[in-house]
C-alpha cells in the first residue's frame, strides 16, 4: 500500500511540474472589468492589465464589411448604447440596429460608455466605442509589454447563434475563420481560448483549428457529462455559471483533466467560496476582488 502512495505521489508531483498554471488561479477580467468601466472596450481592458489579470475575457461579433469587432451582443444594447444621432436605444427597438448590417466606421460612431448601467451603478462613465479585434489586441499586447505583465491570454467568445446565422452574423464557419485571420496576424494563437455557448463553433474549431484552446460554455441544468456528450469531443475547458459548480463537475473535470473556469463570480463570499472548491480560474466583472482575495489567501 505504501508503494502504491508513493507512486501516485510521484505522479501527482510531476503532473503540477508540466502544469504552469497549479497553485496559480486563472483571474479573467469580464468583457474587460464591467464592475469598473464600460463593457468589451479598450479603457476596460486596460484597467483589467492594470488590476493584473492573467486573462482578458471578451465577446465578438463581426461587421457588414466583415471587420471583427467586440461586443456581447450583434447589436447595439439599449442599457449601453447612444445612439450618434440621437435616436432613442431601448429594449423594444434595440434589435433594428444591427451590427452586422454596419461598416466598422458606423459601429464606432456609436457611444457605449455614457449611458448609466442600471446593474454596475458604480461603473465610470467615459465616452467610448466598441473596438475592433484587431484593436484590442494591438492595444493590450504593448500596453502589457509596456507595463513588465506577463503575456496576456485571451478568452474570446464567438457569439452565434442558428437563428442568427446570416441575419446578425455570418454562418459559424466563416465567423470561426474571420476570428482566427486576426488571431493568427497577431501570432496568438498559444494565448487564446475560443469558448461558446454555440456546439456548432466549438466543433469547427476542434474540426478546423484543432491546436486551438476551447472552452464549452455553460448555462443550463444538464449533467456535465450529458453536456459534453452532447458537444461530441473533450474541450480543454469547462465553463458553467458558477452556481452551476457541484462535486460531480468537480469530480468529472478532474478525472478528465478539464480546466473548470466557472462565470460570472461577482460578490466576494461566493469569489472565496468557488477558489475553496480549487477551480482553475475565475471569470469576474470585478476582477480586482479575486486578486485582492487571492494575494489574502496566499499570504
Amino acid at each position: 500500500m505504501r508503494t502504491i502512495l508513493i507512486i501516485i505521489t510521484l505522479i501527482f508531483i510531476q503532473s503540477c511540474k508540466s502544469d504552469p498554471m497549479v497553485n496559480k488561479l486563472d483571474i479573467e477580467g469580464h468583457r474587460g472589468c464591467r464592475g469598473l468601466l464600460p463593457e468589451n472596450t479598450i479603457p476596460a481592458f486596460k484597467k483589467a492589465i492594470d488590476i493584473g489579470v492573467t486573462t482578458l475575457e471578451m465577446d465578438l461579433a463581426i461587421t457588414a464589411d466583415s471587420v471583427v469587432i467586440v461586443s456581447h451582443e450583434p447589436f447595439f444594447n439599449y442599457e449601453i448604447s447612444t445612439h450618434p444621432e440621437g435616436d432613442s436605444v431601448t429594449q423594444n427597438n434595440h434589435l433594428k440596429y444591427n451590427i452586422y448590417q454596419m461598416t466598422l466606421e458606423e459601429v464606432q460612431k456609436w457611444d457605449v460608455g455614457m449611458r448609466p448601467h442600471p446593474r454596475f451603478p458604480d461603473q465610470k462613465k467615459i465616452e467610448v466605442v466598441k473596438p475592433s479585434l484587431e484593436e484590442v489586441f494591438t492595444f493590450a499586447e504593448a500596453y502589457a509589454e509596456e507595463q513588465g505583465s506577463e503575456p496576456l491570454f485571451y478568452n474570446i467568445e464567438i457569439k452565434s447563434s442558428p437563428r442568427g446565422d446570416n441575419l446578425y452574423h455570418p454562418e459559424v464557419g466563416r465567423f470561426a475563420d474571420l476570428v482566427m485571420e486576426v488571431v493568427k496576424q497577431h501570432g496568438l494563437e498559444k494565448r487564446i481560448i475560443l469558448q461558446s455557448f454555440d456546439l456548432r463553433a466549438l466543433l469547427y474549431m476542434n474540426e478546423t483549428y484543432p491546436d486551438i484552446a476551447t472552452a464549452l460554455l455553460i448555462s443550463n441544468k444538464k449533467s456535465i457529462g450529458d453536456n459534453i456528450a452532447e458537444l461530441g469531443f473533450k474541450p480543454d475547458i469547462y465553463s458553467p455559471s458558477f452556481d452551476l459548480i457541484d462535486q460531480v463537475v468537480l469530480g468529472y473535470c478532474s478525472a478528465e483533466d478539464i480546466k473548470l473556469i466557472p462565470w460570472t463570480v461577482n460578490e466576494e463570499e461566493d469569489i472565496r467560496t468557488i477558489i475553496d472548491m480549487g477551480v482553475y480560474g475565475i471569470i469576474s466583472d470585478y476582477p480586482d476582488r479575486v486578486v485582492r482575495i487571492w494575494k489574502e489567501l496566499n499570504q
